[in-house]
C-alpha cells in the first residue's frame, strides 16, 4: 500500500482523548503523530468525517494540547486516523521537535 503523508510521522505512546462537538470526552491513546495527524487506539471511534476536538499532552508542554481535527479513516475496535486543522505556534513547535529529536 503507498503512503500518500506530506509528514513525517513518529510513533508515540501517549494517554490522549477526543471530543465530538456536545459530545462526552471519549479515552484514546495517540500510538502515532505528525504536523498533519494522528492514530489514535479507542474501542469508541468517532465516524468518517466527524470533526473532534482531540485532547493529548505533547512533549514540552505544560499544558494539555486541545487540536481540532477531522476523522480520515476508522477501523472498528482498533481507533481512527486524525487529520488536524489549524494549530497554535505553541502545539506545532511541540510536534516537531519531539518528531525531529524524540
Amino acid at each position: 500500500m503507498q503512503e500518500n503523508r506530506q509528514h513525517p510521522r513518529k510513533s508515540i505512546d501517549l494517554p490522549a482523548g477526543f471530543q465530538r462537538e456536545g459530545g462526552e470526552r471519549v479515552a484514546a491513546s495517540c500510538r502515532d503523530i505528525s504536523l498533519g495527524g494522528a492514530f489514535l487506539e479507542t474501542a469508541e471511534p468517532a465516524p468518517y468525517g466527524s470533526t473532534v476536538k482531540v485532547f493529548l499532552m505533547l512533549p514540552g508542554l505544560r499544558e494539555e494540547a486541545a487540536l481540532a481535527a477531522t476523522v480520515r479513516w476508522v477501523k472498528k475496535g482498533e481507533g481512527m486516523g486524525v487529520q488536524f486543522g489549524v494549530m497554535g505556534a505553541r502545539e506545532t513547535h511541540a510536534i516537531i521537535q519531539f518528531i525531529q529529536h524524540g
